[in-house]
């Protein structure tokens, strides 16, 4: 007999007092997911799919646990109840009033003393479960979306959503109104046909809006260009309960699987960030992907476990051993609809001078096995040590099939710095100043050079070794 509750098949429950399909808020990470729940006795016990031979979850229906009716604020989920028990409240919706009202009497009865008694808790063998979302199961309705090859997001749904962000001049333009003005300075989101920009207009409308946020509240932004301006990333990120949803919602709208989505809760019952975020990648090419992001100070080894384990995270625990390395400030992961998923985290360097963090982060491409930094882009390193302020940050990123990308994170780089990095990467730095004079920047967070392994490319991604610029656009603020 298993020690673990969960251990148990739907069909081991049968007969159930009540079983159907109802949708149900995460606990640490407050996404909504399709559950296929099951009454029986003093359990209501909810899984992924109706065939599943193992629980999701457990609610122990004890004596003083309660059901009732909600109203949602939102008035998205007409349909809510809650059930309450000594450890937590459950929120769940139905699909129709009619099922609402059955559920919240069956479950108000079993509490009471009705219904059955719980079954014994056997091991079962493994077998392939069946999704109620696939249209074989019954469902009408599915979350899965279409695939695409390693590395990039699946294609995009063909809708319009309406422009989130409106490009704007002046001091006093919003981070989001920044952020579109410097859109505009890239030629390829300014073709309106173009499936990239059409991947970020659906991006901006999942970014809780200014009248989201209640007084204190903070939503950052942040983007970064190659030198070349052929690979952007955008980043914004404000509190866990405005986020959420709508980031979920994204990355069901864009193809993102149900098992990484399953993984942002996992991590983050692990973490429990006050911060999340999304973040996009796209290039001229037609890159496109998309992931999560915690911008928290956090241990490495909570950091490590959200990536894939292997070879590469257990060579960054050793040389962060090795190092004195014991924390990160970002972790975060592709959302992508073929694997192998990519995890990146950001580190601060320690060592008490630039040259000593510099030191440690050349140990790093050569333990990680990346080839060594020319030497044309070291002496630039070295030389904007004289002039930046802070620490030296690294970000690196891994997978299961290997190291994927590795690079060095400049402070506050100098003009003189980010027009010898541009020159190195035979970039036009008057395109670079174009573009943070829109986002009304004095000039990068950070300078990165860094290297992308052979294949991690994927035919969209430039290869080898590139710079990066980090700008902080700034924030949005409830009142």
């Amino acid at each position: 007999m298993s020690s673990d509750p969960t251990k148990i098949s739907v069909a081991s429950l049968t007969p159930a007092d009540r079983e159907g399909i109802l949708t149900k808020q995460g606990g640490s990470i407050k996404t909504w997911k399709k559950r296929w729940f099951v009454l029986k006795g003093k359990r209501l016990v909810y899984f992924k799919t109706r065939n599943d031979l193992e629980a999701t979850g457990i609610v122990e229906l004890e004596e003083g646990s309660f059901v009732k009716e909600e109203h949602d604020k939102d008035k998205k989920r007409r349909f809510m109840f809650s059930v309450g028990t000594s450890r937590r409240v459950f929120f769940i919706y139905a699909d129709t009033e009619p099922e609402m009202r059955q559920w919240m009497e069956s479950i108000q009865k079993n509490i009471n003393g009705g219904g059955a008694t719980p079954p014994r808790e056997t091991n079962y063998q493994s077998a392939p479960p069946t999704n109620y979302n696939n249209p074989s199961s019954g469902s009408t309705t599915s979350n899965t979306g279409p695939t695409q090859g390693p590395g990039t997001i699946a294609a995009i749904t063909g809708q319009k959503p309406a422009l989130g962000f409106t490009p704007a001049v002046g001091s006093n333009a919003s981070p989001r109104a920044r952020l579109a003005a410097a859109k505009n300075c890239i030629p390829y989101l300014l073709e309106e046909t173009s499936k990239v920009l059409e991947f970020w207009q659906i991006w901006t409308e999942s970014v809780p809006l200014l009248t989201d946020l209640q007084p204190g509240m903070v939503v950052e932004f942040q983007v970064a260009t190659s030198a070349d301006m052929q690979k952007l990333t955008w980043r914004t990120a404000g509190p866990q309960n405005i986020f959420i949803q709508k980031m979920v919602d994204f990355f069901w709208n864009v193809g993102a699987p149900e098992s990484e989505i399953d993984r942002l809760n996992d991590v983050g019952a692990l973490i429990n960030p006050i911060k999340i975020g999304s973040w996009i990648d796209m290039s001229a090419k037609g890159g496109m992907d998309g992931g999560w992001y915690f911008p928290v100070d956090i241990l490495l080894k909570l950091a490590i476990e959200a990536s894939d384990a292997g070879e590469p995270t257990r060579k960054v625990a050793e040389w962060a051993d090795a190092n004195g390395v014991e924390t990160g400030f970002s972790v975060g992961r592709d959302m992508g609809a073929a694997p192998p998923r990519q995890t990146e985290i950001r580190l601060k360097l320690p060592g008490t001078d630039y040259a000593t963090q510099l030191r440690i982060a050349m140990d790093a491409f050569f333990t990680f096995g990346f080839p060594a930094i020319p030497e044309d882009a070291l002496a630039v390193l070295r030389r904007a040590g004289s002039s930046t302020t802070g620490s030296i940050c690294m970000s690196v990123i891994t997978s299961i099939d290997g190291f994927v990308r590795l690079g060095v994170m400049i402070p506050k780089p100098s003009t003189d710095i980010v027009k010898s990095l541009c020159d190195l990467s035979q970039a036009s730095y008057d395109e670079i100043y174009k573009f943070q004079t829109a986002l009304q920047s004095d000039g990068p967070a950070y300078a990165e050079y860094q290297y992308l392994m052979k294949s991690f490319g994927y035919g969209v991604y430039k290869e080898g070794f590139d710079t990066v610029f980090h700008y902080s656009v700034g924030e949005d603020r409830g009142e």
